[in-house]
């Protein structure tokens, strides 16, 4: 792995970016990631930052129950992201369905449709919860991104053209 490369994992550890995704839960899961994002508890003394497109997330948080309206887009949005790509499931309904499993249309919790890397369970989970996940978490995305990669040895423009 080259220099620059090593450094920007590096950067990318120290600053993750995390999107949010609310998959239709009663929100008080919702209000406990912003109660960790504020002051008292803060969030992003780790660094981590709230973005507003899968486009631009190293971390995915998902709240609520998936349900059989609300999969293709989850798996949609999942599909946005950048590799590497990290799910964490807050709360009851994002883990397993919470208070809403027995509903008709409700297929259980966030790994029903896409691989979640990390659960924080709780109905609401405290801010210290998330941040302790979130903090885990950190741990495993510094991990993967240290890996060393298989050098590749670059394609052919005839190989390029085939694919």
């Amino acid at each position: 792995m080259g220099f620059l490369k090593r450094l920007i994992n590096k950067a990318r550890v120290k600053s993750p970016y995390v999107f949010h995704f609310n998959s239709g839960s009663c929100n008080g899961c919702d209000i406990e990631i912003i109660a960790a994002l504020m002051p008292r508890i803060d969030l992003e003394r780790f660094g981590v930052k709230l973005v507003g497109s899968p486009r631009h997330a190293d971390i995915m948080l998902c709240t609520g129950p998936v349900t059989e309206q609300i999969k293709p887009r989850l798996q949609k949005i999942y599909e946005q992201m950048a590799e590497p790509k990290f799910v964490v499931a807050v709360g009851s309904c994002a883990c397993s369905g919470g208070v809403f499993r027995s509903g008709y249309n409700v297929l259980g919790g966030v790994d029903q449709a896409i691989p979640v890397t990390a659960y924080i369970p709780g109905c609401p989970p405290k801010p210290s919860a998330i941040t302790f996940g979130a903090y885990k978490l950190l741990e495993v995305l510094s991990e993967a991104l240290n890996r060393e990669a298989p050098e590749v040895a670059p394609a052919t423009e005839k190989e390029a053209v085939e694919a």
